[in-house]
């Protein structure tokens, strides 16, 4: 379906000093009506999003925006309405919020959203509101040394982190898992096990990590954890990831990697034209420094995803 059958529509994730997120509630009378949102409107003729948003919110909630980013965007299709979510992070605001067109809002914790109801096509944002922009993975090696990185990156404030530790023996694996979790959760960081790793499934951890072979094996989003993510290359990969409810997905390889000189790399151009054919948060993988988590956003990522490249530095 061609975009300029949906009603576009600027969308904001607004997050206070203390990182709560405002939510405000649908008038019984809108379409959606007696559902919680996220405050934003139409974007209209001659408008860029950006200009769109501001406007929106200086007059739902009289807040003057200073800073924000793109998120994700959303498309869905309602029996009555087409539209498209033009998601965007707004980090930095003027005003104290209030409700200008008598809606009630709310101040909630980023954990909190799932409590709420929400129109169907706002459950993608939800997720993304909760997710950072940083999936460190730890790879290979001995526990010693995996441990060593795993305090690295918890030390650098990153709160997303996989345990691809297919080197270690099941009990091995268990072990520093075991490990693993108390420092994570010391933290305030989910740790997520590779679904490769020999004794995955037994494993006590915050959420499981396909490979792309698994995901494509499994009809069903699997249950007992609170995050599912996969590993994708194409959009088959991506859109079956989609189909069974995945949180989120890493895309790969954008750049050339040392880890894998055989792999085409997909190159900025085909990672934009594949995120965005998927309505759930897509981290870039391959090549990945910190310096390109703002271009990978503007390219339609969550963020990027990375070995090396979060222990540098």
């Amino acid at each position: 379906m061609k975009e300029e059958s949906y009603l576009h529509v600027a969308v904001g994730v607004i997050k206070d000093d203390d990182g709560n997120i405002l939510i405000s509630l649908r008038h019984d009378a809108a379409h959606q009506g007696g559902l919680w949102e996220f405050p934003g409107g139409k974007v209209e003729p001659g408008e860029s999003v950006e200009q769109a948003l501001t406007r929106e919110l200086k007059e739902e909630l009289d807040i003057s925006v200073h800073e924000l980013s793109p998120l994700i965007k959303i498309k869905h299709q309602y029996s009555d309405l087409n539209v498209l979510l033009d998601v965007w992070k707004v980090s930095h605001f003027l005003g104290k919020a209030i409700g200008c067109e008598g809606q009630q809002i709310k101040w909630v914790r980023p954990a909190q959203l799932t409590d709420y109801s929400f129109p169907k096509a706002n459950i993608p944002i939800i997720t993304a509101a909760r997710l950072p922009t940083e999936y460190a993975i730890l790879n290979a090696g001995k526990e010693s040394d995996l441990l060593t990185d795993l305090k690295k990156l918890l030390a650098k404030d990153i709160k997303l982190i996989q345990a691809r530790v297919k080197s270690l023996t099941a009990t091995e694996a268990a072990h520093f898992i075991q490990l693993a979790m108390a420092l994570c959760k010391a933290k305030g960081a989910s740790l997520l096990i590779n679904s490769e790793v020999e004794n995955a499934r037994e494993l006590k951890v915050d959420g499981l990590h396909l490979t792309s072979t698994d995901l494509l094996t499994l009809q069903h989003r699997p249950t007992g954890y609170n995050w599912i993510a996969a590993s994708c290359h194409n959009q088959q990969q991506l859109k079956h990831a989609e189909k069974i409810a995945l949180d989120f997905v890493v895309l790969s390889p954008v750049l050339a990697t040392k880890t894998h000189p055989e792999s085409e790399p997909l190159g900025w151009g085909e990672f934009k034209s594949l995120a965005e054919t998927v309505n759930i948060p897509v981290y870039a993988l391959g090549g990945m420094q910190k310096r390109y988590c703002q271009k990978a956003q503007s390219l339609g990522a969550q963020g990027i995803a990375g070995i090396t490249g979060f222990l540098e530095g």
